[in-house]
């Protein structure tokens, strides 16, 4: 972390939250003007004031059936809320933030069936702000009891907080959009301009590499030209990074190659469990659902942490000393899992975690031979072990630090908004726009789209449904840089053009169609952009259909930070102007129906 003094002129509070698909975690910042900031980590959460040094909290919740919050985080988990869950007829929610996941994204190992479902008629939006409210007015508690002067210093800061969100490195502009929508709804910001601004997301890869920076983990190899992967495993995705350094003094890094993010976290695991127990037990007494949930949840808290050996056996205990059932390898209330069954179960992780890291190796413009493992996945000795001894049989070395790497996207991601050390970012996306392009009659592809065409107002035959690319995936920006593309659009009148809008398309990988209708499950809404153009002067121009008016417009997209950004941008009686930069994105994934561009 910086060890600047702050200039800023007025005290800040800045809070870091990781809401993990299994644990979830916060860390804060008080920006004094004058003074050199510190990093807080939250080390205790309701539920667990006997056990302090906690960094995180379970990323649970019970709903009451009138849809209202019973209980969260470590206060869901006590012993005690089986029955009273019961008794209450409560519903149980977990694994809540992978609902809100891309659908696209690594969708052959993770589907919606095998996720718990939301509680009745509640959105992943309502969840994540229940978790987020509950979280937030902890961390306002937290502060006000454990500094001096606190109750003061909070109503200082309380109304003007910068919140830091982390997300898996495959989240994209609509789960960002959703995340703020849920930090408004959630009471931690206003619904207003300046509320949204206070929001700020960095991916889990960039806040774990900022963690291991200013922790000295990276030390040994953070020197001029060296680079390096981050591999977060986390409990619901593995997002995977890799960077160099351009220099250490001061500390600056570059992105090499497009971020990776799988849904291998340590959750799947336990569904790979869920399949072979139902399987297994089909035929004995305990193949009861209550019985597989005791089994999953005593092998989540004590047999998978432990296992390391693939030659031993592993146990896990579940019921009375009297039950037993041999052909299911049960006795005195404990099931024998073989090494082998248990290396089936976290096998596909690694694999797939391999998979990744040599497509970034592949695609990396640097030679990429050091490795950090962080998040709590990482704690797994058996994947700790495998991935050290496969890795370093094709030439990388891995390192597990000691520290407690399962709060490091939240504290990371403070140390992001202080330092932002990343001073490049490779895209991980196609971005564009959805066009229409003027038909060529020696086209053969034109030609086969003939009875699609669209005469415009000053006689010209286009072809509507083209993509026009303004920014191709594995492209590097850096943090201020722009990207942009003219395009113009025709009317019979000027009014008509008044007012313009464009939608920015999204596609995922870098060899685009040329058309949208091509792979039209593919190209994604990002947002719609407009401005206000009726000051504009135009001249009017004669056409094989008569008199008709041009709007000259380019689409900028500000794409370096962690945020991407589009906005128009258009000339007004010769001076430069620009719509507001848009971070607002379309919920409903379909293709605008307005005028296309042309």
């Amino acid at each position: 972390m910086s060890s600047q003094v702050y200039r800023g002129p007025v005290r800040k509070l800045v809070v870091g939250i990781d809401i993990g698909t299994t644990f979830s975690g916060a860390s804060y910042i008080i920006l004094d003007p004058g003074e050199v900031p510190r990093i807080h980590d939250i080390t205790c959460y309701p539920g667990q004031e006997n056990e302090a040094g906690h960094y995180r909290i379970p990323s649970i919740l019970y709903y009451r059936p009138d849809g209202t919050l019973h209980s969260v985080g470590a206060e869901a988990a006590k012993p005690e809320m089986d029955f009273v869950a019961e008794d209450e007829d409560l519903t149980f929610v977990e694994w809540f933030k992978l609902h809100l996941r891309p659908e696209r994204l690594d969708s052959d190992a993770l589907s919606s069936r095998d996720l718990p479902p939301l509680p009745p008629n509640k959105t992943v939006v309502a969840v994540f702000a229940d978790f987020l409210g509950y979280l937030f007015a902890f961390i306002g508690r937290y502060i006000r009891e454990r500094h001096g002067g606190g109750e003061s210093l909070w109503n200082s800061v309380k109304d003007h907080i910068e919140f830091i969100l982390g997300h898996p490195n495959g989240w994209e502009g609509l789960q960002q959009s959703k995340m703020r929508q849920a930090a408004v709804v959630a009471g931690l910001i206003p619904d207003t301009s300046e509320g949204h601004s206070r929001v700020h997301f960095v991916t889990e890869g960039e806040a774990s590499l900022n963690f291991c920076i200013n922790n000295g983990l990276t030390n040994d190899t953070m020197r001029d030209g060296k680079s390096v992967i981050i591999i977060d495993a986390g409990g619901g995705t593995v997002d995977i990074s890799s960077y160099r350094f351009l220099s250490t003094s001061p500390i600056s890094v570059e992105e090499i190659t497009s971020p990776a993010c799988i849904l291998q976290g340590s959750t799947r695991v336990n569904v790979r469990l869920s399949g072979f127990l139902k399987r297994h037990l089909a035929s004995s007494v305990f193949g009861n659902e209550e019985d597989i949930k005791i089994i999953l949840k005593t092998f989540e808290k004590e047999t998978k942490p432990m296992f390391e050996d693939e030659s031993a056996q592993s146990y896990v205990k579940f019921g009375k000393r009297k039950d037993n059932d041999p052909a299911v390898n049960i006795r005195r209330g404990q099931l024998t899992l073989s090494g082998s069954e248990m290396t089936s179960f976290f096998r596909p992780a690694v694999v797939s975690i391999l998979r990744a890291i040599g497509r970034q190796r592949d695609g990396a413009s640097a030679a990429l031979s050091t490795a950090f493992l962080v998040g709590g996945f990482a704690a797994s000795p058996w994947l700790y072990s495998t991935l050290k001894k496969e890795l370093e049989s094709s030439g990388v070395t891995l390192y597990r630090p000691d520290s407690h790497t399962s709060k490091a996207v939240a504290n990371g991601a403070i140390s992001f908004y202080l330092d932002h050390l990343v001073s490049s970012r490779v895209m991980k996306m196609t971005y564009g726009a959805k066009t229409a392009i003027p038909y060529c009659i020696g086209n053969l592809e034109h030609i086969s789209r003939y009875r699609q065409k669209i005469v415009r107002p000053s006689g010209r035959i286009v072809l509507p449904n083209a993509f026009a690319v303004i920014l191709q995936k594995g492209t590097r920006v850096r943090e201020k840089e722009e990207m942009s593309r003219s395009f113009y659009q025709e009317a019979p009148s000027s009014s008509k053009l008044n007012s313009i809008s464009s939608a920015v398309t999204v596609y995922p990988e870098a060899d685009a169609p040329n058309w949208v209708d091509v792979k039209p499950e593919l190209f994604t809404t990002l947002c719609t952009i407009s401005a206000d153009t009726s000051q504009v002067c135009r001249t009017p121009m004669e056409g094989a259909n008569g008199v008709y008016y041009v709007q000259n417009f380019d689409i900028v997209l500000l794409c370096g930070l962690t945020e991407m950004q589009a906005q128009l941008r258009w000339v007004e009686n010769g001076i430069e102007r620009r719509g507001p930069a848009k971070i607002i994105y379309d919920d409903d994934l379909q293709m605008p129906q307005k005028s296309t561009c042309s």
